[in-house]
């Protein structure tokens, strides 16, 4: 359940073809695993709705939602009916403590955000004056920013600014001009692909000429079309990296260069590729202890999201993101993180995520 529409829909088309090379390429396993895609929008109600039509409907896990905030409405409810999730994007801090039900394969932004704060401040030792923004009205902006404005004061940064925005907004003139005024050396944003993309526009179109470091929700090639030429040096910590070597890695790879022209896949592509993943050992390694003669199939529903729940969480995976595992709690362990360095093609509308050694 991944967002197809809304203003998040950026996020859910990476995500879609995550899920769909993840089915065709385990579509030979045993168990057989059939994928049903629900939209969940971008907004809290849109995903009850579909995660409550896929819990009735007999889903023995869910995959999504999309966005922090969403997890928050919905994954109680699927913790509550027993149903396992697999969050691949999900990096809000709490979201594993929703319940024993809720796991992510997400790193927390706890881990993530203060690696691109490090890699400014190598590119740059001369900043001290550091500006903030981050959209108020979403979980995991409200998260992050947190812990970026952690990240910046455990460097001797008290932010000169924080500025509020919402997801919805489109203009952002106001809040940027009177951030210019106070002259930052280093600008911070917490939002997602639509408003994140068009608040790093206004604030090059105002003339900031600095370092701008962006959260995991602008994490997607999407966003260039939005900031277009403007994206150009964004910093961002990721975990995932196209230059891991790995069989799974190169499996992934091999595959999504198939399908999309030899492109280079994004984090959440990767992400809801490795959710499934999970899901999919986890029920291969259920199939492979049955006794002789029976089939999951035949397992009443209660018990077999159960077992699967407990798979999941007691498994070891070599996915795209490298070896990962699960804490009792359902946080994902992982050990690899990158930074990357956003790259615009002369066009302006394309690019690329250039890691940084």
């Amino acid at each position: 359940m991944i967002a197809l529409t809304g203003n998040s829909s950026v996020v859910g088309q990476d995500q879609r073809i995550g899920l769909e090379l993840a089915r065709d390429q385990f579509k030979d396993e045993e168990p057989k695993v059939r994928l049903l895609l629900e939209d969940g929008g971008s907004d809290e109600q849109t995903a009850t709705n579909a995660f409550r039509a896929l819990i009735h409907g007999g889903a023995v896990a869910l995959i999504g939602p999309s966005l922090s905030q969403q997890a928050f409405a919905v994954n109680p409810l699927a913790d509550r009916a027993g149903v396992p999730v697999v969050g691949p994007s999900n990096t809000a801090v709490g979201i594993p403590e929703i319940g024993d039900f809720v796991a992510r394969v997400s790193a927390p932004v706890s881990l993530v955000a203060p690696l691109s704060i490090q890699a400014a401040l190598k590119q740059n030792p001369a900043i001290k004056r550091a500006a903030v923004f981050f959209s108020h009205d979403d979980a995991y902006s409200t998260s992050e920013s947190k812990i970026f404005q952690q990240a910046l004061v455990a460097r001797g940064l008290q932010p000169i600014t924080v500025q509020r925005t919402n997801v919805s907004d489109t203009d952002f003139q106001n809040q940027v001009t009177a951030t210019l005024r106070l002259k930052p050396d280093l600008i911070v944003i917490s939002a997602l692909p639509n408003d994140g993309g068009n608040l790093v526009r206004q604030i090059r179109e105002l003339g900031y000429g600095g370092l701008i470091v962006v959260g995991n929700g602008m994490n997607t090639p999407n966003i260039y079309p939005i900031c277009q030429k403007y994206c150009d040096g964004l910093l961002i910590a990721q975990a995932y990296s196209a230059e891991a070597r790995s069989a799974s890695n190169e499996a992934f790879l091999a595959a999504y260069r198939k399908a999309r022209g030899g492109a280079i896949p994004p984090q959440f592509t990767a992400q809801s590729y490795t959710a499934y993943q999970v899901v999919v050992e986890a029920l291969r390694k259920l199939h492979a202890d049955l006794p002789a003669g029976q089939i999951l199939s035949a397992l009443p529903t209660r018990e077999l999201r159960q077992r699967l729940n407990a798979a999941i969480l007691g498994g070891s995976y070599d996915t795209p993101l490298g070896p990962i595992r699960f804490t009792p709690e359902g946080e994902v362990i992982q050990n690899n993180f990158y930074v990357a360095q956003v790259r615009m093609n002369p066009d302006g509308r394309s690019g690329r995520f250039q890691l940084l050694p």
